[in-house]
């Protein structure tokens, strides 16, 4: 009975001392993230400070997406030997020198994708890869400060395709306005007196006009997490038709180091563009939304 009760006693003994040890950790712990949160909002408020002073601002991320496959005798598809991949990636880069009475802002936009499916037991088809995704977008903003918010501005705005029909069609926007900055890293231009130059082939429906300009930016990196959210519209004062606007979105999160995981999607509205696809004339085109999306490892500069 003796022996029963000195391993009772034993064993909670040890209990014991192992909850103490586990409590005392714990409150060591809470200890030394109080200070680490301590120092780490100290850190941030210089780093806003830093972020604040004039000078040039530089950064880029991207994402990378792909996979690859092939098939043999795999007769429950349709096509049971065939081989098959597509890759892309996306790059958005900024470089922006902000002074006390100017700024000029600089971004970079590239999209570019390819496809291919090979079946083997068709002589016909292209076992290449195909072009399916080219977006190359670049504009440059210029302004001198008339208050903390306000700008009177100049924005020129280069908008193609590298892979296939470059610069057919080509859209430059050259303009002067305002710009607007209601809150830090947000954007917005408008500018009521905008020509849209349209560069494509003779006999196509594609044709320049004047017009307004709007663009909303905003690009923000909040710990791990890199945003950029970026939206380009011109309203034609000589037809609707003539209108546009181009919607592009970012998302890449850290989680090794530079390396992550990204998403990128895109709209647009072009009655242009959708006329010379389906070959008829402006009154006639299904202006249907465009869109896409990448979804892949994500890097940043």
């Amino acid at each position: 009975m003796k022996k029963v009760l000195l391993i009772g006693a034993f064993v909670f003994g040890i209990f014991t001392v192992n909850a103490q040890t586990k409590e005392e950790l714990q409150a060591q712990k809470a200890e030394k993230q109080a200070q680490a949160d301590k120092f780490q909002s100290e850190a941030n408020a210089i780093q806003a400070q830093i972020d604040a002073l004039p000078g040039w601002r530089v950064g880029a991320f991207g994402t990378i997406g792909g996979s690859i496959s092939e098939f043999n005798n795999w007769y429950a598809q349709g096509a049971p030997n065939n081989a098959s991949g597509n890759i892309g990636f996306t790059v958005n880069g900024f470089a922006n020198l902000i002074e006390e009475k100017f700024f000029w802002r600089n971004n970079l936009n590239v999209n570019l994708g390819w496809v291919k499916l090979d079946n083997k037991d068709i002589d016909t088809d292209s076992s290449k890869f195909q072009e399916n995704t080219d977006v190359f977008n670049v504009t440059s903003l210029y302004g001198r400060k008339i208050s903390d918010k306000w700008a009177v501005s100049g924005l020129g705005e280069y908008r193609t395709t590298l892979l296939n029909n470059f610069n057919n069609p080509g859209y430059l926007d050259l303009g002067v306005g305002a710009t607007w900055t209601p809150i830090e890293n947000l954007v917005v231009v408008i500018h009521p007196l905008n020509y849209n130059f349209v560069f494509a082939d003779e006999g196509t429906v594609f044709e320049s006009s004047l017009g307004a300009k709007f663009v909303a930016d905003y690009t923000r990196q909040i710990g791990k997490i890199n945003f950029k959210s970026n939206f380009s519209g011109f309203a034609s004062y000589k037809s609707s038709d003539y209108s546009n606007w181009t919607w592009i979105n970012s998302f890449g999160y850290t989680l090794w180091k530079k390396i992550g995981v990204g998403f990128d999607f895109g709209l647009r509205s072009n009655k242009q563009e959708a006329a010379a696809f389906q070959g008829v004339s402006l009154d006639n085109a299904d202006n249907e939304l465009q869109s896409y999306w990448l979804f892949g490892l994500n890097y940043k500069l």
